[in-house]
């Protein structure tokens, strides 16, 4: 592992701890295969927040996304397939704001 993604992981298990005892909150693990979201953050079996590539993922509105990366607060998160996912955003190295940023997420996917 590099160290970014060591950065990453170390930031969404920070994000796990101050949201564990959120209702539906299901913390990321390593048990089971290793599949897509299978070392996630979720809410009710939806994905909220993930390290994927060396960066923290956040699943938020599309607006919000825009205005992120209009700020430069976090890049696209693009798929396997190199297109970037409207309602996902790669944060950037700062996590100062990580966990208001996660508690919207976690408000948004909890909403749909």
């Amino acid at each position: 592992m590099t160290a970014v993604t060591d950065d990453a992981a170390r930031r969404l298990a920070v994000l796990a701890d101050a949201l564990a005892g959120e209702p539906g909150v299901e913390l990321p693990g390593d048990d089971g295969p290793r599949r897509f979201g299978s070392a996630a953050l979720k809410v009710d079996g939806s994905i909220v927040a993930m390290a994927v590539g060396g960066a923290l993922v956040l699943k938020l509105p599309r607006p919000r996304v825009e205005a992120l990366l209009a700020e430069g607060t976090g890049t696209p998160f693009r798929n396997g397939r190199g297109a970037a996912m409207r309602e996902w955003v790669a944060l950037g190295p700062d996590d100062a704001a990580d966990l208001d940023l996660a508690r919207e997420a976690l408000a948004f996917v909890r909403k749909r």
